[in-house]
């Protein structure tokens, strides 16, 4: 059996932990720069509010109806996402974090020790929301897809509490025929006219078809496999990190700016702010990137022509978390992207090929002294940010401009919360 355990409306639940009189009203937390809806409570919801709609067509709706609207607070999330995560691989054999609040769960000889999985589960919701205040709905199938399905319905129906077990046929026939075939897992929206137009509307539909048909209209083996994992046979497993730990596979970071960039010095202390940070999440997990994504992005709205990103994958020499080697990649990248006189309104950087810290296939002309030295100059700067505030010691490459005040590629963030959990500055007090 598998479990899929879902935060519910993830970011708004962050933010009413520390703050409970948003409980119970109508709450939008919004994306980099305040730009658009990325979560909503179910009070906004029911307004009308979609996800994605851009924050200035809503002004008038939340004024009418006091909508609460903050910023997105991404170091608390991250923290609260940790704590989630952590727990539940305190108490499964094995877990596969799917994103910031998904995880799958494999529970497979669980019920021989803890008795029924669905009373297991209501247990793991609670210690859930009693440790972090976040609400979780947990769905338990025999396979990954039918897991996500039962959670999907777990959380639509206030009856089920929570909590849906998919333990025989004629439950999973049911749920089955609750969820439209563009809600399964794995069917997007172009599967999902193609299946339209062959009469199939419902997930129930989807699953009475032959594995041979879904091999010619699905994608080949893919397809069959979503079919069969409908029907309850497993056909995928989870895929936890190689040590079994909770390491990232990837790490990415990525700004909106807040106002349109076209000086290229401008634009490559941005990038190398984001390496800096992305250099940090790496070796706070104890791991080394040897592949390289740096990208830029032009304006979707303006009058230059596709493509409007552009983007450079590099396969380091060897693998690395070295902020300065990173930083000197990322350069040489941006110089490859950069077309002079293109306005640019964002920038990212992504880190692959994560390998664990230390074990890495060394250069052959490198002497190993010189990589043990730059290691420990990372480490005791890893040491003083932790100590007296974050990016307090930085590389000057990812500095403003001289003369500049602020950082100009920082996305506006004026509805933005104190990060409650990892700075203490923003620490909670509470007086009695």
């Amino acid at each position: 059996m598998f479990a899929l355990v879902d935060c519910n409306n993830f970011y708004v639940s962050c933010e009413r932990a520390f703050q409970p009189r948003l409980l119970d009203k109508p709450v939008v937390v919004l994306s980099n720069n305040d730009g658009c809806v990325i979560s909503r409570s179910q009070q906004a919801k029911e307004l009308g509010i979609g996800m994605g709609e851009p924050y200035f067509k809503l002004r008038e709706l939340v004024r009418r109806h006091q909508v609460h609207v903050l910023s997105s607070n991404y170091a608390l999330y991250g923290d609260m996402s940790g704590r989630v995560m952590h727990y539940l691989a305190s108490v499964a054999p094995e877990v596969e974090i799917y994103s910031i609040d998904e995880c799958f769960l494999d529970l497979h000889g669980l019920e021989r020790y803890h008795g029924p999985l669905a009373a297991l589960a209501t247990g793991w919701r609670e210690k859930v929301r009693r440790r972090t205040h976040i609400p979780v709905c947990i769905g338990i199938a025999p396979t990954k897809t039918l897991a996500k399905l039962a959670n999907r319905l777990a959380k639509k129906s206030p009856a089920l509490q929570g909590v849906l077990h998919l333990d025989s046929d004629e439950r999973r026939r049911w749920a089955l025929e609750q969820v439209g075939v563009e809600d399964v897992w794995g069917i997007g929206s172009q599967y999902a006219q193609k299946l339209y137009a062959q009469g199939i509307y419902t997930a129930a539909q989807l699953a009475s078809q032959s594995e041979a048909w879904a091999r010619r209209h699905l994608g080949g083996v893919v397809g069959a496999r979503l079919v069969r994992e409908l029907q309850g046979t497993p056909c995928q497993q989870l895929a936890p990190s190689e040590d079994g730990s909770l390491r990232r596979q990837s790490i990415a970071c990525t700004r909106t700016f807040a106002q349109p960039l076209s000086d290229f010095a401008t634009v490559a202390a941005a990038i190398a702010h984001f390496a800096s940070k992305a250099a940090v999440k790496l070796r706070r997990q104890g791991s080394a990137a040897s592949v390289l994504t740096v990208f830029i992005s032009k304006s979707r709205f303006g009058m230059e022509p596709p493509p409007h990103t552009r983007s450079a994958v590099l396969t380091l020499p060897t693998a690395t978390s070295d902020t300065s080697e990173l930083l000197r990649h990322v350069r040489a990248a941006l110089k490859r992207l950069w077309e002079p006189g293109g306005v640019y309104r964002k920038a990212g950087v992504v880190l692959d090929g994560l390998e664990t810290a230390g074990q890495q296939q060394l250069l052959l002309f490198e002497p190993n002294e010189q990589a043990e030295r730059r290691a420990k100059l990372m480490a005791e700067l890893d040491k003083l940010n932790e100590r007296f505030g974050a990016g307090k010691v930085r590389f000057a490459a990812a500095l403003p401009a001289q003369g500049e005040m602020l950082m100009p590629w920082v996305g506006q963030q004026q509805f933005q919360t104190p990060a409650y959990t990892t700075c203490w500055e923003d620490l909670l007090c509470i007086r009695a």
